[in-house]
């Protein structure tokens, strides 16, 4: 299980979206990405994060950053999500799990009481020179992307 900590290259990686397009982390170079994983489309949590995310998708926008949601679910499962909430961010499809172990987002986790792998909600902040700058493992839903926001100025404003 790789975990990445701030100051360290973010892996790269190339996934289909929601219209089945592939999208690499450095068609991105030169901006600032919110990399998010979540574990499933249409659940409670996840759809407040990702709506979350979507409201503020403007605002991200004008501070130069790309928003990114990674999950296992198919392009097919992305497409209806995306559909259902009027969302605009990128959603990615990693039904492997290839970048979501890459990034350390494939962990164990109790359900019901019992251990199973599953994806553990993980938030990265990654610079215009792809290097990982903030990361939020274990997010909690309330208040993260105001959390997420506020650092990335920060960050932004330390860096020029």
């Amino acid at each position: 299980m790789a975990v990445h900590n701030a100051g360290t290259p973010a892996p790269a990686f190339c996934l289909p979206d929601k219209d089945n397009t592939e999208i690499c982390l450095t068609t991105f170079a030169g901006k600032w990405i919110i990399l998010y994983f979540y574990p499933k489309d249409n659940t409670p949590g996840c759809t407040t994060e990702a709506k979350g995310f979507n409201e503020e998708l403007e605002e991200f926008s004008r501070i130069n950053a790309e928003i990114i949601g990674i999950s296992a679910d198919s392009c097919k499962s992305h497409a209806k999500f995306a559909g259902t909430h009027g969302l605009k961010i990128i959603l990615l499809s990693d039904e492997s799990h290839t970048v979501i172990e890459k990034y350390g987002a494939w962990q164990p986790k109790k359900i019901l009481g019992r251990e199973i792998l599953g994806i553990v909600r993980t938030t990265y902040i990654i610079g215009p020179d792809g290097i990982i700058r903030e990361v939020w493992p274990h997010v909690r839903v309330t208040g993260h992307v105001a959390a997420v926001k506020k650092r990335l100025e920060e960050l932004q404003a330390s860096s020029g």
